[in-house]
């Protein structure tokens, strides 16, 4: 015997006191079973591309993210890398304001300090708050800067390593006369060659040759403040040279009036001889020319 596999419904068309229809319709199994099929296939076809476009939604949005944080790292970076350059300009400063003050570590050897502490991630917070400390360090230090360069100008150092021999005022003549002279500087004794440099900053207005003193250099640091070094074995500036403070000018000799190797060193305020004393430190606590070799 043959099994019917159809299904079949039974449905009333229409109903009426005088009589009744009743239409079957009969849908086979197959049909019903391809019918479920294909609807669970488009609901699951609607559910993944539901799911794919929610997916692609996150994406785009952790895209968008990413992108956010990468243009932050990238401007923070930045900061970071221009505030780098500005700590090392300002280091640079601080160096170049150490060679105009004089003060150097032993041996040209920069001084070692301890550093450390905990790992604090830079935000922008504190970039911003550390870009604002570093604009007033820099002005701090142009203002520093100013006041240095202005003091550099004064002849605070020694300018030959040696013995001083003769002081400012008067003496006995060197060359064995009984009669006594002013002397407008100080003597200081030295080894033929050692090097002479200049006591402070200024411009060379002389280098070359005059009765008594040989051969001489004359620095203006201005505000009508001079100084001259005589009795050289050689120049090694020009005219008009600017020069800084602990700047070669030449080297000690006994050219002009001099009875042996020495450096004769003048201040002068407004062509007027004064005491080189007045300007400069205890000799214990002297900065010469072989500090600045």
């Amino acid at each position: 015997m043959f099994r019917d596999e159809r299904l079949h419904a039974f449905i009333v068309a229409r109903t009426s006191r005088s009589r009744s229809r009743i239409r079957r319709i009969s849908i086979h199994k197959r049909w019903l079973k391809a019918s479920v099929c294909a609807v669970a296939v488009v609901f699951c076809s609607a559910l993944y591309g539901m799911y794919s476009l929610s997916q692609r939604f996150v994406q785009v949005r952790l895209e968008r993210e990413n992108g956010l944080l990468r243009l932050q790292n990238e401007k923070q970076q930045r900061q970071l890398d221009a505030l780098k350059n500005r700590v090392e300009a300002v280091e640079d400063a601080s160096r170049r304001l150490s060679q105009i003050s004089g003060i150097e570590h032993e041996n040209g050897a920069p001084e070692m300090r301890g550093t450390g502490g905990p790992l604090l991630e830079m935000d922008s917070a504190a970039i911003n708050s550390v870009e604002r400390r570093a604009s007033d360090l820099e002005e701090e230090l142009r203002d520093y800067e100013d006041v240095i360069r202005e003091r550099a100008r004064i002849p605070s150092v020694w300018p030959v390593e040696g013995e001083l021999t003769d002081g400012f005022g008067m003496r006995r003549n060197p060359f064995g006369d009984s009669s006594s002279e002013f002397h407008a500087g100080l003597d200081i004794a030295a080894a033929w060659g050692a090097p002479v440099v200049a006591a402070g900053s200024g411009t060379v207005t002389f280098a070359g040759t005059q009765s008594g003193y040989g051969q001489i250099v004359i620095v203006d640091h201005g505000g009508g403040l001079s100084t001259r070094y005589g009795h050289l074995s050689n120049i090694e500036v020009a005219e008009g040279a600017e020069i800084g403070r602990g700047e070669k000018l030449g080297n000690v000799g006994s050219t002009g009036r001099s009875t042996g190797p020495h450096l004769h060193y003048e201040v002068r305020h407004n062509e007027s001889a004064v005491s080189p004393r007045h300007y400069l430190p205890d000799r214990s606590v002297t900065t010469t020319a072989a500090s600045f070799q």
